[in-house]
């Protein structure tokens, strides 16, 4: 065996952190990819070699990498507790995003101004708390039901009518699958999230800033999805991460947090209004970030892993990336994903695959296909001096993709164009 490879060990429970490990195994690393979902096994297949067991190649990785919360955490936790350099969360920082209320009362404990909001087990309950106190609202479950992306619903009336309208309908639809939800205030405001990868002890630098893009169509209309793309680039810590994340260093450090941690916000002229964690990889986020290291991905992962990468380099300038999609996201639809797309080839025009990453994708006899169940298929990025720039070259890249019925954003970006100049003068990046 070349000893000068590392082994790494990806664990995941939704085949989300596939491309990470085809881009480590094309570094020339040894990779070995577990995923938990039965719907989501194929994913990845021919990309990179696959297990059934995570656990029994434990003590065969150099670095472990766990995908998502939802309970890794403790697994991750563990494992660091043993010796092993781990990636990933404890059962602290899975609830930080997990659940929702917990997120905002740390916030609160450490500093950090929040916005009001209420808890709820049942939808009667939060109906009347909405007509006691008319406002406009945002519905956000809590737990797994979190992941359902569409039930996030942020109300626009400012009595709260169309909140308890979509409360009632809820109510008889979801009321097996939403056991806990909140009611935030709603603020007006830009919406950024800053974020920083964690090794242990201390938050590394540069720190990331990013607009995420979370409804289907363009325009920011229709259904949320999770992400449909996102804006990003690379800076010193500033005055919107001090303000937030920085506050929970010393809390990360006690719990020897490894990973990615990202806070969303909403600002505006009177303050920064934190909404929710992410404690692990966004995703497509970590793809985009990768492209946008000054260093080979497995070095990165490594030295996050075991503490002694601090300051790492970045590619200056802008980075954009997209989603591209199938039928039938982002809902879930066995019938119409067999029907429309699984399976369905992906071709590209000319054979360029630069700032293309993979999600629900396996590769069949050379022939890259359409798998999983979800309809989320490739993530496509560009780079440039400007966001104008970068979008060139991510749309461009577009254009050399070819699936039946695929669709995707055409205005990934456009955010930073309108929003920079609000940001610029409220003082939120300022690095001083």
């Amino acid at each position: 065996m070349d000893k000068s490879k590392k082994n790494f060990l990806f664990v995941s429970l939704g085949a989300l952190i596939g491309d990470i490990a085809w881009q480590v195994k094309k570094e020339g690393q040894n990779v070995k990819y577990f995923i938990d979902a039965e719907s989501e096994k194929q994913v990845g297949d021919g990309f990179v070699p696959k297990v059934d067991n995570w656990e029994e190649h434990v003590d065969w990785a150099d670095v472990i990498v766990f995908d998502d919360v939802l309970g890794l955490g403790t697994h991750a936790k563990r494992l660091r507790d043993a010796g092993k350099h781990v990636i990933g969360g404890t059962p602290y920082t899975d609830m930080l995003e997990d659940d929702r209320s917990f997120g905002q009362t740390e916030l609160k404990k450490h500093g950090v101004s929040i916005l009001p909001f209420h808890e709820f087990t049942d939808f009667d309950s939060a109906i009347a708390h909405v007509k006691a106190n008319p406002s406009a609202y945002v519905i956000k479950p809590s737990g797994e039901a979190q992941n359902i992306k569409r039930l996030l619903f942020v109300g626009q009336e400012d009595d709260g009518m169309d909140v308890i309208h979509v409360l009632q309908s809820y109510k008889a639809v979801y009321a097996d699958t939403v056991k806990v939800f909140q009611l935030q205030r709603r603020v007006r405001g830009v919406e950024i999230a800053v974020g920083a990868f964690f090794n242990g002890t201390k938050f590394m630098n540069p720190i990331n800033v990013n607009f995420e893009h979370k409804l289907l169509f363009p325009g920011d209309i229709g259904p949320a999805t999770g992400e449909m793309g996102t804006c990003m680039y690379w800076s010193g810590p500033n005055r919107l991460f001090r303000a937030t994340l920085g506050k929970l260093e010393a809390r990360l450090a006690e719990e020897g947090y490894v990973g990615y941690m990202d806070v969303n916000c909403i600002v505006n002229g009177n303050g920064i209004y934190p909404l929710e964690f992410t404690a692990r990889f966004g995703y497509p986020t970590i793809s985009i970030q990768a492209d946008g290291l000054a260093m080979p991905l497995h070095e990165f992962l490594s030295g996050m892993a075991d503490g002694s990468l601090t300051d790492f380099k970045a590619k200056r300038g802008f980075q954009i990336g997209l989603r591209v999609v199938v039928p039938p996201f982002p809902y879930n639809d066995p019938k119409t994903f067999e029907a429309n797309s699984k399976d369905r080839v992906i071709i590209f025009r000319k054979p360029n695959f630069e700032g293309i990453h993979i999600e629900d994708v396996k590769l069949v006899k050379n022939e890259w296909l359409v798998t999983g169940s979800s309809g989320v298929v490739l993530v496509v990025t560009g780079m440039g001096v400007s966001v104008k720039q970068a979008q060139a070259q991510a749309y461009q890249r577009v254009k050399n993709i070819l699936i039946p019925n695929m669709y995707y954003r055409k205005d990934i970006g456009d955010r930073w164009l309108e929003d920079h100049d609000k940001l610029h003068t409220w003082g939120y990046l300022r690095q001083s």
